[in-house]
């Protein structure tokens, strides 16, 4: 992403990916969920937590991969961010996050 790029971009797609638009009353329809943003150049870390029923994890990861696939997303604003997914996995909860998380799950 360039540094005229809107680096909350991606987790807005993921957003409405999950709960159908960016602005909403929780709880999240399908899986609640929290976006991390981290920029270092011209390149943006986006770390996505999420809680769902296991019966629906294979569902939001599609979701979640399909929204960031699309390499675009256009803001309230109108503004049009672009970017380029360089690689996308699954990871461990960090210890930091446990509490976060834990509000996901109670959601």
């Amino acid at each position: 992403m360039t540094a005229d790029d809107d680096v909350r971009a991606p987790g807005a797609a993921v957003t409405v990916a999950l709960c159908g638009h960016w602005e909403h009353e929780p709880p999240c329809p399908l899986a609640p969920h929290h976006t991390d943003t981290r920029r270092s150049g011209d390149e943006v870390r986006l770390r996505v937590l999420f809680a769902a029923e296991p019966d629906a994890e294979a569902e939001v990861r599609g979701r979640i991969e399909a929204a960031l696939a699309r390499s675009i997303f256009t803001g309230p604003d109108g503004r049009v961010t672009h970017w380029d997914v360089r690689s996308a996995r699954s990871g461990r909860l960090r210890d930091d996050e446990l509490p976060h998380a834990e509000q996901l799950v109670h959601h």
